[in-house]
């Protein structure tokens, strides 16, 4: 494939929010680069963890249609879509198999007109009158200069927004204060029955119940019982409660606030756990890398403490990690609008949004911490365009995790359903920007409305 150097639309990341973007920025019409510093598109999408952010905790739909359904259907014909599950706790998930998933986003950016650069690093812009001109990547190739209309940061870290002059905020009371990583594991052949079982006996080792909307009376015992009918191996232990908490006093597993249970695949009966956690400052490359030890120390912690002391997990295999260590938290972009945690947590909705959240406060600190509260009557809120717009910028939009937000705000909205939602936005507004000649703060935001929601957005009707 021959890359081009001058493109419309240049998307920097390709994880779950740089694909939405790249592919919404190319089904409208622009001729579109997105540049990947991995081996692999997908980011978080193909870990293992399961979607957040796509249902409230009511179960509605507040993030479908467009790229994500693309993504969802490819890995159904894959055999690789679980769909939405709850563990009757506070949130509805979809599963799918993140192997299914890698096929299926290559299959879906292969549909549209997008040059695709992996092993390449975006590291300088060049500016003139408050205008990105052009991306600097470096690769095996040397160093290449792309030209685009419009840029849209899709890092993670908002590496090119803040290299054009947008401020940005980072960490709780310290810029250190910042959640763990983590890395995600899986294991296969689980006996789903006798695990299930387990819970439904003894539902006090489990998490049950956090919500209104999913509880609505029911006792702890009623809401086990529930999920073993379900017949999903969706268990959410925690750290204070006698399995775990017992586990980690007797050193087996080191101390966390969690082991999360979630399916990716009926058929090779296997699971993804989520229990690993190491407090550093992922920009700074040098602690990431060195993580890498404890966290794969903590993987084989947690791989014997489930066969070991799990019923279901004695005969399971460990079957691999995520390809990437997940980050929670770094930078946080300043835009022309700042998500606040009153606009999550009361559910606010507003006239002018181009997608919706509906993700729990969900505030990871070290050990045991964990700050989780629940969103106004189980709903979901809207993010307006602003969000994705950076201050001090002309030509540059971003999605994903670093969206414009305070702390708690981007705690909800830092997930893969609200990621995917905001790069579908970003994509469009960046086509109509390239076709209209205009830049991103000159959007008619009812037009950009139109476009999403005859794609199949979800933009109203929710709680």
């Amino acid at each position: 494939m021959a890359i081009n150097k001058d493109y419309d639309v240049v998307v920097i990341g390709g994880g779950c929010a740089g694909i939405a973007s790249a592919v919404a920025a190319a089904k409208n019409g622009a001729k579109t680069l997105l540049v990947e510093g991995g081996p692999f598109l997908g980011g978080d999408l193909i870990s293992g963890l399961p979607i957040d952010g796509c249902m409230n905790a009511r179960g509605e739909w507040i993030v479908d249609g467009g790229v994500v359904r693309e993504l969802f259907d490819a890995c159904d014909r894959r055999g690789g879509y679980i769909g939405p599950i709850t563990d009757y706790r506070a949130l509805w998930i979809v599963c799918i198999d993140p192997i299914a998933m890698q096929f299926a986003i290559v299959d879906t950016v292969a549909k549209y007109p997008i040059d695709v650069l992996l092993y390449s690093f975006a590291d300088d812009v060049k500016m003139e009158n408050g205008m990105i001109k052009s991306v600097s990547v470096v690769n095996k190739l040397g160093r290449t200069d792309y030209t685009a209309k419009i840029f849209i940061d899709c890092t993670g870290d908002g590496d090119i927004a803040i290299k054009a002059g947008a401020p940005f905020e980072q960490g709780g009371e310290t810029p250190e204060d910042l959640q763990p990583v983590s890395i995600v594991y899986r294991m296969e052949n689980v006996d789903t029955e006798k695990l299930l079982t387990f819970v439904k006996e003894h539902p006090e080792n489990v998490s049950l119940g956090e919500s209104p909307w999913i509880v609505e009376g029911s006792t702890q015992q009623e809401l086990a019982d529930l999920l073993y009918l379900q017949g999903q191996p969706k268990v959410f232990f925690t750290g204070d409660r006698p399995l775990l908490a017992k586990a980690i006093a007797d050193g087996i597993v080191s101390n966390t606030s969690m082991l999360a249970i979630t399916p990716n695949s009926t058929a090779r009966r296997a699971v993804s756990i989520n229990s690993t956690r190491i407090s550093v400052d992922a920009i700074k490359t040098n602690k990431l890398s060195q993580a890498i030890v404890p966290l794969f120390s903590q993987v084989d912690q947690g791989v014997r403490f489930l066969k070991e002391r799990v019923p279901g997990f004695e005969h399971a295999n460990f079957a691999g990690v995520s390809p990437r260590i997940g980050i929670r938290e770094t930078r946080r972009i300043m835009g022309e609008y700042v998500l606040t945690t009153e606009d999550v947590l009361e559910a606010k909705k507003r006239s002018d949004g181009i997608a919706k959240g509906g993700h729990e406060y969900d505030i990871h600190g070290k050990n045991k911490e964990h700050i989780r509260l629940q969103l106004k009557d189980g709903g979901s809120y809207d993010i307006p365009l602003g969000v994705l717009i950076p201050r001090n910028t002309q030509n540059l939009l971003m999605a994903g995790r670093n969206l414009s937000a305070v702390r708690g705000a981007h705690s909800t909205a830092r997930v893969m359903g609200t990621c995917m939602a905001m790069g579908h936005a970003a994509g469009s507004a960046a086509s109509m920007c390239t076709k209209e000649g205009i830049l991103p703060r000159e959007v008619d935001i009812d037009a950009l409305r139109t476009l999403l929601l005859n794609q199949g957005a979800v933009l109203n009707g929710t709680h």
